[in-house]
């Protein structure tokens, strides 16, 4: 799928009558003759093609009159694959919005992180999505707000000012602009929110304060046993852990600490958050689905890597591998200069020391998470001769540190990827290898690969692909844009633990 699919009619037609789930948030269906708007997938009866018209967003649709449809919720669609396999202006602009910058600093402040002026921005969103930063934002800010109205009993007051609105009448008149109901009836509509949550076969505990509980939508298929897995093989004891059959891990969020729980069901990803402030339950969100790779589009993933005939068997044995990102890039990178030669359980404990030296405490009424990750300004003071590594490492670890807290380097969702890459190649002590797991883990880059790592080697060499990095680089021209897919398609017929070798 391309870029602008919406402006395809015919093709968006026949995804209509095809109820293909595959396209839900590529493109939304405004209909004419009811003024709504739908995802392609929706139940009911398609409507004539005559009184079709598609649009590339949600707000792009509620801007021009229509409102979203009670049975199909276009408002929760799993996010376009386009924001996170692209890295031009209004793909990093779209990921900034999700992750809440307009809400928090306004359109200069999403400009000023982008380095474009204010107009620049709002003509090349209104291009390509129909609706500029502000709409976009308020799009989000309902879909919030229909969340904490639906999974809480919160008075709407307090819904109102957490989900962004900036004032009760605005909160009101969005809501029933967007989905023809009030408030008051949406929460009528909705099944009562469950209190007691389950934590292991015959046991309960009672919901924590603050705490919300989610479905994240995904693009079926998922495979989760290479993205839950290699997240709780890495895990940093304090900071993440593997408990009850779910993933939990502490969040650095704008207004306070977090603590997600995802757990992988078969039609949806469970999400529990607990947050000191509800304003962050946006940026949660989006964090949570980045780390896991949720709106990725697995179809298209998977049918290129096809079409080589090494690796077709093992996409048809596990379709649906994601590549397991963050949801912090600074701590990413930081993990993995950590991890440069070293085994996986040697990379947790280096981690686990500065965790429980310099992470901020978290109290985690659940379970065993006692810190957020140390940020850069806090690792940047530390003693280097504290440091249990080889003064080369620990010459890079703290150069990149300070790179991070002084503001020279950014790992964001709104980097750019190549300028990114050189700036880290300069870094001492950064190689390839080093350089492309950040960009595949941290930057979201879906093409970056790993030719050097050891296990890709193993991998290859055991399915017959050329082993020698060069002659891996050729082959894997063919898996383009999708080799950070490959990565894990190769990592998962190695048997051996994860260890991080190459720099």
């Amino acid at each position: 799928m391309q870029n602008g699919m919406h402006t395809d009619r015919d093709r968006c037609v026949r995804a209509v009558r095809s109820k293909d789930a595959r396209f839900d948030g590529w493109f939304f269906t405004a209909v004419l003759t009811t003024g709504i708007y739908c995802r392609p997938s929706c139940p009911v009866v398609p409507p004539k093609p005559e009184n079709m018209v598609f649009h590339p967003s949600a707000a792009a649709c509620q801007q021009a009159g229509f409102r979203a449809c009670k049975r199909c919720r276009p408002d929760t669609s799993p996010g376009s694959p386009e924001w996170n396999r692209r890295a031009d202006l209004v793909a990093r602009a779209m990921r900034l919005i999700a992750d809440g910058v307009v809400d928090r600093d306004g359109v200069p402040g999403l400009a000023a992180r982008l380095g474009y002026s204010t107009r620049q921005i709002e003509r090349q969103l209104l291009a390509e999505l129909g609706a500029g930063p502000l709409a976009l934002a308020r799009a989000q800010r309902a879909q919030t707000a229909r969340l904490l109205i639906e999974t809480t009993r919160l008075p709407m007051a307090e819904i109102a000012f957490a989900a962004g609105f900036a004032s009760i009448r605005a909160f009101n008149d969005t809501v029933r602009e967007v989905f023809a109901l009030s408030p008051g009836e949406l929460r009528t509509r909705a099944p009562e929110p469950t209190t007691p949550q389950t934590t292991a076969p015959g046991r309960t505990r009672a919901a924590t304060p603050g705490t919300l509980t989610l479905r994240l939508p995904f693009r079926a298929p998922l495979n989760p046993d290479n993205l839950f897995g290699h997240l709780a093989a890495t895990a940093v004891p304090g900071v993440e852990e593997w408990r009850d059959g779910a993933y939990r891990r502490t969040l650095r969020l704008p207004h306070g600490p977090g603590v997600a729980a995802l757990a992988p069901k078969p039609d949806h990803v469970a999400c529990r958050l607990t947050l000191a402030d509800l304003r962050d339950l946006p940026v949660a969100i989006s964090r949570c689905r980045r780390l896991l790779d949720l709106d990725a589009d697995p179809v298209a993933v998977d049918d290129q890597l096809r079409t080589d005939p090494v690796l077709a068997p093992l996409v048809d044995k596990a379709p649906g591998r994601r590549v397991p990102r963050t949801v912090d890039g600074a701590e990413f990178a930081v993990r993995a200069v950590l991890g440069q030669q070293v085994s996986t359980a040697a990379a947790r404990t280096h981690a686990a020391r500065l965790v429980t030296a310099h992470g901020d405490p978290v109290d985690d009424p659940e379970g065993g998470l006692t810190h957020l990750f140390p940020a850069p300004e806090a690792l940047a003071a530390l003693d280097p001769a504290a440091l249990a590594m080889p003064r080369t490492r620990r010459t890079t670890f703290t150069t990149l540190v300070r790179e991070l807290a002084e503001g020279g380097l950014h790992l964001g969702v709104e980097s750019d990827w190549r300028e990114t890459r050189s700036r880290l190649l300069a870094l001492p002590g950064f190689g390839p290898w080093t350089v492309d797991v950040i960009a595949m883990r941290a930057l979201g880059d879906p093409d970056a690969f790993l030719p050097t790592d050891l296990g890709i080697r193993r991998a290859a060499a055991g399915l017959g692909l050329p082993a020698t990095p060069a002659a891996l680089t050729a082959r894997a021209t063919a898996w383009q844009p999708w080799r950070a897919y490959a990565v894990q398609y190769l990592w998962a017929t190695d048997s051996h633990p994860i260890n991080f070798l190459p720099v």
